[in-house]
């Protein structure tokens, strides 16, 4: 679906965890694509001074980001044994929040289920405020894909089954319980597990952010990859409509999509007021006070230390300072612009080609099945397979953080994201009218960024938006941890689940033997 046009089309094909794995014959393009980025990242270390190119830098862009010889896998690479039969009992969990939110919580209950040796019942989404989706799970995602792509992790089902009791059919009740925030694995294993135990079934709600996410074992870790990256596949109408953009806006040469955050809700979570009316600021101050905990924040500050998402003019500025100009094709991932039409003015001076999924397909079955997460859900895939990505907002965003995670290990495609902190003194000399040495000190801050290459994640870098190491390997490497995982370990997992099948089905004989013998 997401390679060869749609990245989890081709996981699709490729069958169970062959997916993870990839295709070996990929790796001449890889190689080819790490000597051209490596070339890129030895003249973007260097750059700064004489020599530097801005045509050289905008062509060196459009490609990955050198690799520096990893892969993406997120197979296991230890012993890694099938669900057994039978489980400790039920796991249901309400996923709370936008579409990446529930994405992440997602992944985080698979994993709860994995460490507690429970059924996943298929997760529930909440019908969030913000959206007023109710589509639900079926809505967005290719169940049967989910669970059978996570086969080998846990056991799923649609709905807890009725059990019989007394003589009749009843459903379990589950025990509702609320996890603490990031919750580590010993909470799962102790309360969690107790209750589960007692009850047969819990119900954790809210699920958002109730698991740690640095947790001490990189096979757990590969689990949320596999769930996030492979198990999770949009439904075939979104991914019919996303790959219908994607391909006209390829057919013009590169794209680069943008996730434009100036949006009302952000703008009052960061207290950046400062450059709005009057009558805005009193929107955005109420906003705040409505739907935030009191926290005293001076707008002016927040913008001076880059707390602030970048201004639509800023992000052109930006990019015209790295050398991208008029031509270039850009797709916008955005709610509603605060502030509308002034603050788009300037950026559509600097860039006209601007589209969003409306203007590049203004189609009724776009406008009616793109609705709700279902839209958000396009911009993402159509995000995904941009060229460039740049997020104006990675603070509290979880589109933006999740997307660059993705791409990262969708092979390392290049992101430009913003140092804000570092431009924040630029663009304000710049509002005083020193407009003078702009341009090259906006780049000098850009070229030190990292474009979407391999790097250490650093609190409070999300693992969503950075899964390496774990979810990466090398084909040549000294270091067994960083080792690729074995070209078999299909047909191990395998022939694990059959032995598990084979265990439960001489049990379930032997018990029926049994029970027939006594009522002779």
């Amino acid at each position: 679906m997401r390679r060869s046009g749609l990245h989890h089309r081709q996981h699709a094909r490729q069958g169970g965890l062959r997916g993870i794995l990839g295709k070996l014959s990929l790796a001449a393009v890889v190689v080819l694509i790490c000597t051209v980025s490596f070339l890129f990242s030895s003249s973007m270390s260097g750059s700064g001074g004489s020599g530097y190119s801005l045509e050289a830098n905008v062509e060196k862009l459009w490609k990955p980001a050198y690799s520096v010889g990893w892969r993406p896998s997120s197979a296991p690479r230890t012993d890694w044994p099938p669900p057994p039969s039978e489980s400790n009992g039920y796991l249901r969990v309400r996923c709370n929040g936008g579409l990446n939110q529930q994405r992440s919580a997602i992944c985080n209950a698979v994993l709860a289920a994995r460490i507690m040796n429970a059924t996943l019942v298929l997760p529930e989404l909440d019908a969030n405020s913000y959206w007023h989706d109710d589509s639900g799970f079926h809505g967005i995602y290719d169940v049967e894909h989910f669970i059978k792509m996570l086969r080998y992790d846990v056991r799923i089902v649609e709905k807890i089954p009725e059990v019989r009791k007394n003589g009749k059919m009843k459903k379990i009740k589950s025990l509702q319980l609320r996890p603490p925030r990031d919750a580590p694995v010993s909470w799962y294993l102790t309360t969690a597990l107790e209750k589960m135990k007692e009850h047969g079934a819990i119900y954790l709600t809210p699920f958002s952010h109730r698991l740690a996410e640095e947790i001490d074992s990189p096979e757990y870790q590969r689990l949320r990859c596999r769930v996030n990256y492979h198990a999770l596949r949009f439904k075939p109408h979104i991914m019919k409509l996303s790959k219908g953009i994607v391909e006209k806006l390829r057919s013009q040469g590169h794209f680069m999509s943008i996730h434009l955050r100036f949006e009302k809700d952000m703008l009052a979570f960061a207290g950046c007021f400062d450059i709005f009316i009057p009558a805005e600021q009193k929107i955005l101050q109420k906003y705040r006070e409505e739907n935030f905990a009191e926290k005293r924040l001076v707008p002016s500050e927040r913008r001076a230390i880059g707390k602030c998402p970048l201004t639509p003019e800023e992000v052109g500025l930006v990019l015209q300072a790295m050398g991208f100009d008029n031509s270039t094709r850009i797709y916008l991932a955005a709610g509603e612009l605060f502030g509308g039409e002034r603050f788009m003015r300037p950026f559509r001076a600097l860039f006209p080609r601007l589209e969003n999924h409306s203007s590049v397909d203004p189609s009724e079955e776009l406008v009616a099945n793109a609705r709700g997460l279902a839209g958000s859900a396009v911009d993402y895939m159509v995000c995904l397979l941009s060229d460039i990505f740049m997020p104006t907002y990675d603070g509290p965003s979880n589109f933006a953080n999740n997307l660059l995670g993705h791409r990262l290990y969708y092979g390392f495609r290049t992101t430009i994201r913003p140092d804000r902190k570092a431009l924040a003194p630029i663009f304000l000399n710049r509002a005083k009218g020193h407009v003078a040495g702009f341009e090259e000190a906006a780049r000098r801050v850009m070229l030190k960024t990292n474009f979407g290459g391999p790097h250490k994640r650093i609190s409070p870098e999300s693992f969503y938006t950075n899964s390496w190491p774990e979810c990466f390997c090398q084909m040549s490497t000294n270091n067994p941890a960083d080792k690729c995982p074995p070209e078999n370990v299909m047909e191990i997992l395998d022939s694990q689940l059959e032995s598990e099948g084979a265990n439960d089905l001489e049990s379930s004989t032997a018990s029926n033997s049994t029970v027939s013998v006594a009522e002779r």
